[in-house]
């Protein structure tokens, strides 16, 4: 699989490390008000909303943890069989060290080290919005191979794809369709709900969220 990727790069040096730095929350209230001014809603709410109906023993897998804030959220629901990939060497340390009950490893979307349908749940947060057009496929397929069941996702949102200039650089960001890509790569999954996020906070933006089912 293809892992030497322009992106890969870049998030795996300085420029990462400040968006991790931007997303270090001092407590779980002010990762709830995140929610709360961008889309109006707290993220547990959210989550209950959508996958609310899953197991608390499901195995999750999300797919770019970064300090897995994400994953922290549906462990304080309780959920407790969570797993997490991450590029960011030493995010994955940070969060071993900090969360050891989260089983949280250095890899690639690219290239998801897990068999086949080992997972009931498998999602992304912001992640697929950073994969290049060229790469998006490669990383469709192996979030499909590894699911039993759902794919979850929460992107930013446009009919087509359009890139966007992120933090002065180019070929970091694109808004898509994710969920139209995986049922066109997919025909097979599934939909089961999909609704558009307007953000509160950037009046020109919207964002997406979609669960699907093989």
């Amino acid at each position: 699989m293809k892992t030497d990727t322009e992106q890969l790069d870049k998030w795996c040096g300085a420029f990462g490390e400040d968006y991790t730095s931007r997303n270090t929350f001092k407590d779980f209230q002010e990762f709830e008000n995140l929610y709360v001014n961008r889309y109006g809603i707290k993220r547990t709410d959210l989550n209950n909303e959508w996958i609310g109906h899953i197991s608390k023993d499901s195995k999750i897998l999300e797919v770019g943890t970064n300090l897995a804030n994400q994953l922290k959220c549906l462990e304080h629901m309780g959920y407790d069989n969570l797993y997490g990939i991450e590029a960011q060497e030493n995010v994955v340390k940070h969060v071993r060290q900090t969360h050891p009950q989260l089983q949280v490893i250095r890899a690639f979307a690219q290239d998801i080290p897990y068999k086949d349908n080992f997972f009931d749940l498998v999602f992304t947060n912001n992640v697929l919005i950073h994969i290049s057009p060229e790469d998006i496929n490669s990383v469709i397929d192996e979030i499909y191979r590894v699911s039993k069941k759902y794919i979850w996702g929460f992107e930013y949102y446009s009919d087509e794809y359009v890139e966007i200039n992120y933090r002065g650089n180019e070929q970091l960001l694109w808004k898509a369709n994710y969920c139209k890509l995986f049922q066109a790569r997919y025909p097979e999954l599934k939909l089961i709900n999909s609704k558009i996020m307007p953000c509160l906070d950037e009046q020109d933006n919207v964002d997406k969220i979609f669960l699907l089912e093989k």
